[in-house]
């Protein structure tokens, strides 16, 4: 595994950084935050014209090529800015499946909407009646020369902003994934509350009719529904490995400049030992990320990399963010600090990614058979 980045990654990271640097200011944010926004246009509209948003899409598609690894770096940064953008539900949930399984025609009709920033793909996983959405409840039926789609999504981002959701969906002979307009008839939205304030719905599916051009996989689709996860979990997993890194400078900093009994907090010993152990949490955090992340850019089986690294982004995302508030004292929950953004996105992602005990639990099973 060679996890040195080449000089185009390098270029693409230091970019990134320096956009959500200039765009995502505490001011800023909190100006945001008082509208009572998730999402800053600016912000994508800039994204778009640095052609960051065309990796994962190939250069015949207008996009950038590159693949999980490029994504990563980009979210990672993202993380470390707490960006009011949907990055992760746009590039890696709903364009990385169309580039990688959609036919010509709705690649050529999805993707350079996303990549100039005026629509998104976006992928509806969750379920109120399912936790695995590799097996949903949601259903399809053949009726005539079109499919009927049935069944409730839940916590879909970013769905207000997309041409089209990604839905998973049981066929009489096995899942099946549907491009569906959210405007569509039979579609209702809801806003739902989350602990992050991200926009996202509840999407109630009533006899929703698709035709052959927005199915972008027939049945059985299920294969391709656990690489689909396997890259959005891998994913979620750099955004939490960026918003913990970012969490642990505010605590260094703080701990550093803040002094208690004639001293910088930073300089008592059980302090340190705090901190330290947040920095083990980030480095595991961040190898077993990248570990991942180049099995499935390399097209390897990565079953047992993927629930590790998500073991180790909720577990260490966790305890991250409890020694950053606990290290921080009373400032730490004052919403006038910007750490409460990252502790709030990182439960959010912990929760998202289904929580440490469930990873362990699953590579559990998998040793035991």
């Amino acid at each position: 595994m060679d996890l040195a980045f080449t000089d185009d990654q390098a270029s693409l990271r230091d970019l990134a950084k320096q956009i959500f640097i200039g765009y995502c200011t505490d001011e800023k944010l909190r100006a945001l935050e008082k509208t009572g926004a998730a999402f800053d246009p600016d912000l994508w509209a800039e994204l778009a014209r640095a052609h960051l948003l065309g990796f994962g899409v190939s250069e015949e598609m207008g996009g950038n090529g590159g693949g999980i690894i490029e994504l990563c770096l980009l979210l990672e940064q993202a993380g470390r800015a707490a960006a009011p953008v949907p990055l992760w539900a746009a590039l890696v949930c709903g364009v990385l499946p169309v580039a990688m399984f959609g036919t010509e025609e709705q690649k050529s009709r999805l993707l350079p909407e996303v990549i100039e920033g005026r629509s998104i793909v976006t992928a509806a996983f969750d379920e109120p009646v399912s936790r695995d959405p590799s097996a949903p409840g949601c259903v399809a039926r053949i009726e005539g020369d079109e499919w009927r789609i049935d069944g409730t999504k839940t916590e879909v981002p970013a769905v207000s902003l997309a041409s089209r959701v990604i839905v998973p969906a049981l066929a009489a002979d096995g899942v099946g994934l549907f491009l569906v307009d959210p405007r569509a008839p039979g579609v209702t939205l809801a806003t739902q509350g989350n602990t992050a304030a991200e926009p996202l719905s509840q999407m109630e599916l009533l006899g929703v009719r698709i035709g052959d051009a927005d199915v972008l996989l027939p049945p059985d689709g299920r294969a391709a529904l656990a690489i689909m996860l396997d890259h959005a979990q891998v994913g979620l997993c750099a955004l939490q490995l960026g918003i913990a890194e970012h969490a642990l400078r505010l605590t260094a900093e703080y701990s550093s400049g803040r002094e208690q009994f004639g001293r910088p907090l930073g300089s008592f010993q059980a302090v340190q030992q705090r901190a330290a152990d947040a920095y083990v949490d980030v480095e595991a955090m961040r190898w077993t990320m990248w570990r991942a992340a180049w099995l499935l850019s390399e097209g390897l089986p990565a079953t047992d990399e993927v629930l590790e690294a998500k073991y180790f982004a909720s577990e260490g995302g966790h305890r991250v963010l409890a020694a950053a508030q606990h290290l921080h004292g009373g400032i730490g929950v004052d919403m006038t600090y910007p750490l409460h953004r990252y502790t709030f996105l990182a439960k959010q992602a912990e929760l998202t990614l289904g929580g440490a005990t469930e990873q362990l639990a699953k590579l559990g099973d998998r040793m035991a058979t």
